[in-house]
């Protein structure tokens, strides 16, 4: 990792001396490994969801309800070695599937340890949807359920709450090429995706004509059938958000039920929507290192 070019922001940091705008360097880091149930119910199922917790982001989005991971970089670091005891125990534990939490900055470590750990059970790949469609392709053999976010349709909400105003062409681009490789969508005899394209979007406090443009994206973009999407309303005020008074609070009815109404005049048929009773800090895991060590 001489020169990183794993996300879109392509830093080039030399990520073996210091850190990346991920703010990590080449050490994995993790903050929780447990069965997770806070997930799409095709992903947590009765057993839960394996999910590994990856500190550090390529993305950094402002209102983070992960941040004290995202940014804070809590956790503890681990070796290619350990990393790949950590999926066989989750595993070993009975969990439906790994899911890998935000782990674009670590993926040739990550592709090391599941090469070492050899997983029977679906790998889910967690991630903000901001990625190079060179690193989907690297993660494609391993991967047998994306669930990217789409966060934004529209660049000005992009740059000024994620930095990146190129967020909405590239991760259309990086979905499109998941889409292509997961080759639809497949369920088991208890309705635990298998295979398939989980799209998820947060609706944002003041953002509700980025949200009607993001369905709208996924109503063009794919056949009935082909993806599920995930409508979320569990925005909680986190992060860094004293520049940002406009995200310092929760959704409105009236903004949710404009984003329904969206939702309910679109094609999209298959999918999940969240209760506007979901906002609130019990969304959020505890990153106490359950299940590093």
């Amino acid at each position: 990792m001489k020169s990183c070019e794993l996300c879109p922001r392509r830093c080039g940091a030399d990520r073996s001396m210091g850190r990346g705008v991920c703010r990590v360097g080449e050490t994995v880091r993790i903050a929780r490994a447990a069965p997770h149930y806070g997930e799409e119910p095709c992903i947590s199922g009765s057993r839960g969801s394996g999910a590994v917790f990856f500190a550090g982001c390529s993305l950094g989005c402002v209102y983070c309800q992960n941040y004290r991971l995202s940014r804070g970089l809590e956790g503890s670091e681990v070796s290619v070695e350990q990393l790949a005891d950590i999926f066989r125990r989750l595993e070993d534990g009975g969990v439906h599937n790994l899911n890998l939490v935000t782990g674009t900055q670590f993926v040739p470590q990550i592709l090391s340890a599941l090469e070492l750990a050899k997983p029977s059970v679906p790998v889910v790949w967690n991630c903000s949807g901001y990625e190079t469609v060179e690193t989907v392709e690297a993660l494609a053999p391993y991967m047998s359920v994306w669930m990217p976010d789409y966060k934004y349709a529209l660049s000005e909400p992009a740059g000024r709450y994620s930095r990146a105003p190129d967020y909405p062409a590239v991760a259309a681009a990086a979905i499109r090429r998941m889409v292509e490789l997961a080759g639809g969508t497949e369920t088991d005899e208890e309705g635990l995706l298998r295979r398939g394209v989980i799209i998820r979007h947060l609706v944002l406090p003041g953002q509700v004509e980025n949200s009607r443009r993001v369905i709208r994206w996924v109503d063009r973009e794919f056949l009935p059938g082909e993806v599920l999407f995930s409508l979320m309303a569990q925005y909680t005020p986190c992060g860094s958000l004293a520049r940002f008074p406009e995200l310092q609070r929760t959704l409105t009815q009236e903004e949710w039920d404009a984003v329904l109404e969206e939702l309910e005049n679109s094609g999209i048929e298959d999918g999940f929507v969240q209760e506007l009773s979901a906002a609130g800090e019990e969304q959020i895991p505890a990153f106490d290192g359950t299940g590093v060590f």
